[in-house]
């Protein structure tokens, strides 16, 4: 086994024995499946244009991304993680971001390197696989199938499908009730707090990537059980179990 996978792993990997079995693998989408931060940046400046606001760097507006388009529009209204626009300005931009998005949700988005060929590892190897992510249903399922992912996951859930989201453990644990597993036969593939803390919250595996979004902050401080650089290595350090 690659020593390098587990450079940046919390001591988690301590008490864990690799490869792991598991017969579910959830993937979150952005920051981990796919590389939406341009179309996403595109889609908040042309919203922060149309309301006679200033504009944002890519970068900035990537440092937003993690907690869904609401925060992300107040984030680009104020320039702050956690600052509260005027409710009166957010009621007018929200859906001016959401037309603009809508029209622009594939101009740049791609797969991250190694995604498309660690997707078919897992598929190949047996894996049930679910796609994870808070981003809108409107959004989620035109972007799967731009890019060809859709067919690939058998669940889709996004962040309106359930009356809780990320960090919430709820959507988790729906799907290990979906495919009938106990949570520990389900690892998570993600990027951000959001996802070590729903992994965590579930009783599920969590590997986590070091390319993704994490509001602008290092991988290497989320407690899960590997970083690994793409889901090509990911695939890597799970095996399919067999059944008991």
């Amino acid at each position: 086994m690659n020593k390098e996978l587990f450079s940046y792993a919390k001591s988690t990997v301590d008490r864990l024995h690799f490869p792991l079995p598991v017969k579910v693998v959830m993937i979150d989408l952005d920051g981990t499946l796919l590389d939406t931060a341009e179309d996403l940046a595109l889609a908040a400046n042309l919203m922060l244009r149309e309301l006679g606001r200033p504009e944002h760097s890519v970068a900035t507006i990537k440092s937003y991304i993690g907690k869904g388009i609401q925060r992300l529009v107040k984030r680009a209204l104020t320039g702050d993680l956690n600052a509260e626009p005027e409710p009166q300005l957010l009621e007018v931009a929200l859906p001016i971001y959401k037309k603009h998005y809508a029209e622009n949700v594939h101009v740049h988005t791609k797969p991250f390197p190694g995604v498309k060929e660690g997707v078919e590892l897992l598929r190949k190897a047996g894996f049930r696989l679910a796609c994870i992510t808070n981003k809108s249903e409107s959004f989620t399922l035109p972007l799967l199938r731009a890019t060809g992912f859709h067919d690939y996951f058998e669940i889709i859930l996004s962040g309106d499908s359930l009356p809780k989201r990320k960090p919430d453990p709820m959507p988790l644990t729906h799907i290990c009730k979906y495919f009938n597993v106990q949570p520990h036969e389900a690892v998570l593939m993600g990027d951000s707090l959001n996802d070590a803390t729903a992994a965590r919250a579930a009783g599920c595996h969590v590997f986590c990537v070091p390319y993704g979004y994490n509001e602008g902050r290092d991988v290497r401080e989320l407690d899960c059980d590997a970083i690994v650089p793409s889901l090509v290595e990911a695939s890597q350090l799970i095996v399919k179990a067999t059944p008991q």
